[in-house]
């Protein structure tokens, strides 16, 4: 398994860079979206209305972006940011404030549904270098003003009117500069599903908001956090991703005497937070570091890592090697980086091995429901394996939707 990385610099208005990533990720975006189907989805108006009442700083970027996407309404509507359909990761990660400022994260994900792209941008003024999703989002980042910003998937099921969580980041980034500027922001804007959001400046200040879709904000001093918010609410997944037991480790290891930044960013790249279930859906794809008082940041692999700062920022490909090593190609700089943009799917050349991670995903699921109902017969799991893959493949809110209901009346649905 492998994921193409890109780092790229436009640090000025969106423009032509920008505009290349469109073309390369936008398929497989709509395919996604035309796959949910418009129950639930907001059209165009509403959707824009809701970026104009929530974050309407955003919206000159907003239609500059949608200018370069040539007028496309499907994407129009999707750059908003407004109730996008499920989705869900795993993640840890952790601050420290002792000699270094440090907020470090793993994003646990599988590496087709990654856009593998670190962007150096200054869209509204302010620098800001950060972990492309969605096009327009961010899963991690820090701006020039030395605001760092992580998100976990918060393990509730619940799916609310809100805006996906990249979106959030991404305006948090672009118009706060300090952690307080950050919580007001982020209980502001309403989420539509549960994530833990971690934000610490140069201060040393730090906080974790925990969002949810169906229940007011929660600011914790959290220093770190995996997938849950206090409680288990989602026994299934809980257990599948082990956030337990990582959040343990974490707080094991962070309450440790003597305990510096390099041990904990170097515990990232270890078991138990480092996962491997690339196939599954839940493998670690990098570990980000961001050091506020420097401007630095890296991202790591267990082989490889790019560092990248605010004064010192190169373009760079580099192809990564998931299984069956854990071993990064050589990276080029800028010569390459012209050449990797020119790829319109990157996914392309992974087609035999999406088929093979899908038919796992499948069978670890029907695996799942035979245990949960020991009286199914063989027929009834045979049906309900055509219902999660078809046609080779099956996706990862599919995925969501089946751990939200299994011990429940589910298993009714697709029984003869």
């Amino acid at each position: 398994m492998q994921l193409h990385f890109n780092a790229i610099s436009e640090p000025e208005k969106p423009g032509s860079k920008w505009q290349k990533l469109y073309k390369t990720h936008w398929p497989a975006y709509k395919s996604w979206l035309n796959s949910k189907g418009t129950a639930n989805y907001p059209d165009l108006k509403t959707s824009q209305a809701a970026l104009k009442k929530y974050m309407p700083e955003m919206w000159p970027t907003y239609q500059r972006l949608c200018k370069l996407a040539k007028g496309d309404k499907v994407a129009a509507r999707f750059l908003t940011g407004f109730q996008p359909p499920a989705y869900i990761s795993g993640c840890s990660q952790a601050v420290t404030t002792g000699e270094e400022i440090q907020l470090v994260r793993n994003y646990d994900f599988h590496p087709d549904l990654m856009e593998g792209t670190q962007l150096l941008t200054s869209w509204n003024n302010k620098k800001v270098i950060a972990t492309s999703d969605c096009l327009i989002g961010v899963v991690d980042g820090m701006n020039e003003d030395g605001l760092a910003i992580s998100l976990t998937f918060g393990g509730r099921k619940e799916v609310g009117v809100g805006f996906g969580i990249p979106f959030i980041l991404r305006y948090v980034l672009e118009f706060c500069s300090n952690v307080d500027e950050a919580v007001a922001a982020l209980i502001r804007i309403p989420s539509h599903m549960s994530y833990n959001v971690t934000v610490v400046d140069k201060t040393g200040k730090f906080k974790t908001v925990q969002l949810a879709p169906d229940k007011a904000p929660l600011v914790t001093d959290a220093s770190f956090t995996t997938n849950h918010q206090g409680t288990i609410d989602w026994p299934e997944n809980a257990a599948f991703n082990k956030t337990q037991e990582r959040s343990s480790f974490l707080n094991k290891m962070l309450s440790a005497k003597r305990v510096d930044s390099t041990q904990v960013a170097d515990a990232f790249l270890k078991a138990p937070l480092y996962n491997t279930k690339f196939k599954e859906g839940f493998g670690t794809l990098f570990t980000s570091v961001y050091r506020p008082l420097e401007g630095k940041v890296v991202l790591r692999w267990p082989q490889t890592s790019v560092e990248q700062s605010f004064e010192n920022f190169q373009e760079v490909y580099k192809l990564i090697n998931y299984e069956p090593a854990q071993v990064a190609s050589e990276w080029w700089i800028q010569e390459a980086v012209e050449m990797a943009q020119t790829v319109e799917d990157p996914f392309e050349e992974q087609y035999a091995e999406n088929v093979d991670w899908q038919e796992t995903v499948t069978e670890i699921l029907v695996n799942a429901m035979a245990q949960a109902h020991p009286t199914t017969n063989e027929r009834d799991l045979e049906k309900l394996r055509g219902t999660i893959i078809n046609n080779g493949e099956v996706s990862w809110q599919a995925v969501a939707g089946f751990w939200s209901k299994i011990g429940t009346g589910y298993a009714d649905s697709w029984k003869s």
